[in-house]
């Protein structure tokens, strides 16, 4: 039998015992190993929330970034919105400021529309060999002249027939009760009295604020003269100096846009141009005519009220209505029911003809405003600014109206025939001032 030494089975179970601890070892890292991948799901649901008793953990994932969790069209609002916000704030301080200068603003505007109406007048003169100075003198004189001469007849029109006027109207008044008691609404006369008992107290309790609304007259009588006088200089300086003052504006815009501006100056003068001129023509045919039909009516004051058609007539649709409607007032209180009947239908004739035939034959093509943009800007100009603002607004829409249709026109044929940079069409077009779009002083503009 032979034996194995002892050293050998000493070797054999010390290995044995080393495998017994190699495995230990392992078992204990796979613990640990199970111990961690525990813990981490156990965070996880932590962070989403414990899933429902039967169903697996759901899986931690990235949130998207809020920007793109708005929809596109909200996105886009969002950004039309506060943009239309701060357009908003501006035009109401540019408002706010126009407000604050309110009587600067209608000078400036009266006196460019008188500068339209006369500066046909300078120019024809100066194509006579007629210096400027002199032939804005001559021009500006006669038509301050004669419009003091108009409105110096109004007045003594009707402080002449004042007398005659107020018994008149007392004799109207008569006969209007009259009417109203033998009428079906079956009115008394004790209601009458009682009416006429109210008006009368309701007059003696607010003497104070009549008192109050002179005073205010005087204020605005004030300003009236004051506006008159800005004007007389505003459309002096126009008629004399209107190319300077132009091309001064011009400088205050960008470079880049000062030859489209350039070129819409004129067209937007010869539109306004031929708004005035053909305004001042149909007012004075409606005068004309309504003045005459009155006249052989036998209303009183119908010259006055011929001159009250003609200036009215300047706040389109609105002022004919006034005018008409106040020469059918006093019709009915002078002459009785038939004579305001009689009014009405020639003042409705003459309008129709104006609407009909006066206005597309004189005006044609050069004032392109829709009649819905009338009556809305003449009610926006009214709430805004009152009369001033209703006669203002519709040449304020005709001339926006031709400027913009211009640009884009020029806009359109700048991308089809835009020529390269560095070429000959570019570098003519870059050398191109702004008085080479505008005619020369025998044209239309400027003033």
């Amino acid at each position: 039998m032979v034996r194995t030494p002892r050293w050998i089975g000493r070797v054999g179970a010390g290995l044995a015992e080393l495998g017994e601890r190699l495995e230990e070892r392992r078992a204990a890292s796979e613990r640990q190993h199970e111990a961690r991948h525990h813990d981490a799901e156990e965070e996880s649901v932590a962070a989403v929330g414990h899933p429902p008793p039967g169903e697996e953990a759901p899986t931690a994932t990235a949130r998207p970034e809020p920007v793109t969790a708005v929809p596109w069209g909200v996105r886009v609002a969002a950004e039309a919105g506060w943009r239309l916000l701060v357009l908003a704030g501006a035009l109401w301080v540019v408002m706010q400021a126009l407000g604050a200068v309110r009587l600067v603003v209608f000078s400036f505007a009266a006196a460019l529309l008188i500068t339209a109406l006369l500066q046909p007048t300078v120019a024809r003169l100066r194509r006579h060999g007629v210096p400027r100075g002199p032939a804005t003198a001559l021009t500006a004189i006669f038509g301050f002249v004669c419009l003091g001469l108009i409105g110096w007849f109004v007045v003594w029109q009707v402080t002449a027939n004042f007398g005659d006027l107020s018994r008149q109207l007392q004799g109207g008044t008569e006969q209007m009760k009259r009417w109203l008691l033998h009428s079906p609404f079956h009115v008394t006369e004790k209601q009458i009295d009682q009416i006429s008992h109210k008006l009368s107290d309701s007059i003696s309790r607010n003497t104070d604020k009549i008192t109050s609304l002179g005073l205010q007259g005087v204020t605005v009588l004030a300003e009236i003269i004051t506006g008159m006088l800005l004007t007389v200089f505003c459309t002096l300086f126009l008629l004399y100096d209107g190319r300077r003052v132009w091309n001064w504006v011009l400088k205050l815009v960008p470079a880049a846009a000062r030859p489209a501006v350039a070129g819409a100056g004129p067209r937007a003068w010869r539109t306004l141009t031929a708004y005035v001129h053909g305004t001042v023509i149909v007012a004075f045919i409606d005068a004309v005519f309504i003045g005459i039909g009155i006249f052989f009516l036998g209303v009183p004051l119908a010259v006055p009220l011929a001159v009250f058609v003609f200036v009215f007539s300047f706040v389109p649709l609105v002022g004919a209505v006034v005018s008409g409607a106040l020469a059918v007032v006093v019709g009915l209180v002078t002459q009785g029911v038939f004579t305001a009947l009689m009014v009405l239908a020639v003042v409705l004739a003459v309008q129709q003809i104006e609407g009909h035939v006066l206005q597309p034959f004189i005006l044609g093509r050069a004032v392109r405003v829709h009649p819905l943009a009338v009556i809305l800007s003449v009610a926006a100009g009214g709430l805004i600014a009152g009369i001033g603002g209703a006669v203002v607004a519709v040449p304020l829409v005709a001339v926006t109206n031709t400027a913009v249709s211009y640009l884009n026109a020029r806009q359109k044929a700048a991308a089809r025939h835009q020529p390269l940079p560095g070429t000959v069409g570019a570098e003519a077009a870059a050398r191109t001032s702004p008085q080479d779009e505008a005619p020369d002083e025998s044209g239309s503009w400027p003033p």
